[in-house]
């Protein structure tokens, strides 16, 4: 196990020297993560594990890639995408074009989840999604569009859950293992690097997307991340959050109205 100065020491040397701040990020999930990081590469010494981050870009990528969380699924927590599909999106429907952020997109499962509500809702076509992550790795992989064909169960179950009245094979064909899902999806997305920590506001939104990262901040980053969104959201927009996150208890609570008893939440001005 590395001691705590040693991973104050590679915490200051990644943001010194690439600008990656992970110094808000809850201290116990890093430490576990660095920590897991340094048994499986099996580094004879911490300073050969510090100069490899210091020195060698390819480490450096697995290094953040490792840091960074990347767990989801398609139409997770199914009764929020039945939220979105039956209160949001019918509000969104006047606009002549609606612009989504999906921040943290991880490997893009989620993406294609409010694709396919868009399509079935008949908004896709003028709608764009604008998918981010820090991790460049995980950013490819939703760009394709190319997921585990044994995971093909759940999600569909979880589809139905939602509302869905199509049949969910429908939406993607198989081969070899692994399902892909259609350019008339992915060609609405525009997929990109994007730092919450340290990169600013792109566009001004309808409805913004971040589903489980927040947790993995201290307070004082969930702030100004929930500050970010709100300079990024258009008035009327709504804002989604994971199933364990809130707006209770930050500076904008009392702007925001709470749809159902969802994690989603309407901008009042």
């Amino acid at each position: 196990m590395l001691a705590e100065e040693d991973i104050d020491l590679l915490l200051t040397d990644l943001f010194d020297i690439y600008g990656y701040d992970f110094t808000h990020y809850t201290r116990a999930s890093l430490k576990r993560r660095i920590n897991r990081l340094w048994q499986l590469d099996k580094f004879p010494s911490f300073a050969e594990l510090r100069y490899r981050v210091r020195s060698d870009a390819d480490y450096l990528k697995r290094f953040v890639e490792e840091l960074t969380v990347n767990v989801t699924e398609m139409f997770r927590d199914p009764l929020f995408y039945k939220t979105l599909r039956t209160n949001v999106l019918p509000s969104l429907a006047a606009k002549p074009f609606i612009r989504i952020w999906h921040a943290g997109c991880s490997t893009g499962e989620e993406v294609y989840s409010v694709a396919i509500l868009l399509k079935e809702a008949g908004l896709l076509h003028k709608t764009l999604l604008y998918a981010t992550d820090l991790n460049t790795e995980v950013l490819e992989k939703a760009r394709l569009g190319i997921f585990q064909l044994a995971h093909m169960k759940q999600y569909s179950e979880n589809y139905i859950l939602s509302g869905g009245r199509n049949d969910f094979s429908n939406y993607y064909t198989a081969q070899y293992g692994y399902v892909k899902f259609p350019e008339e999806l992915s060609q609405r997305m525009v997929f990109s690097t994007h730092n919450l920590v340290s990169d600013r506001s792109f566009n001004e939104f309808d409805l913004i997307l971040c589903r489980n990262v927040l947790i993995y901040f201290d307070k004082t980053l969930q702030d100004h991340v929930l500050r970010l969104f709100d300079e990024s959201l258009g008035p009327l927009g709504y804002l989604a959050l994971g199933a364990k996150e809130t707006l209770k208890f930050s500076s904008l609570q009392s702007t925001y109205k709470q749809i159902d008893t969802e994690k989603i939440w309407r901008k009042l001005v």
